[in-house]
């Protein structure tokens, strides 16, 4: 099994959820009704629409939660990793597949 150093792999979470992110947001920019469509489908037909309209807001409001998010990956993917390390037999710890 192969392994990675525990921040090598929060890294990549890390990176991996910021992308997601802001692709996310950027869709939903470009695209606010089908996004809320999207949404109202992806929780099993449940209505956002009364939530009201998708409303500007400031970078803060964007930045924000990308950071803590970003920062959560890290630490999981890093988490996960040295779980992952432990938890494997040492004598598959160095065998690359």
């Amino acid at each position: 099994m192969n392994t990675l150093a525990p921040c090598k792999m929060g890294l990549a979470l890390s990176l991996t959820i910021a992308i997601s992110y802001s692709v996310c947001m950027l869709l939903v920019l470009l695209f606010p009704v089908p996004a809320m469509a999207f949404l109202n489908a992806l929780f099993h037909g449940l209505d956002f629409s009364h939530l009201g309209a998708f409303q500007p807001f400031p970078w803060t409001m964007f930045l924000l939660p990308l950071g803590v998010l970003s920062v959560w990956g890290f630490l999981v993917g890093a988490l996960f990793e040295w779980l992952k390390n432990c938890l494997q037999s040492p004598a598959n710890r160095h065998r690359l597949h």
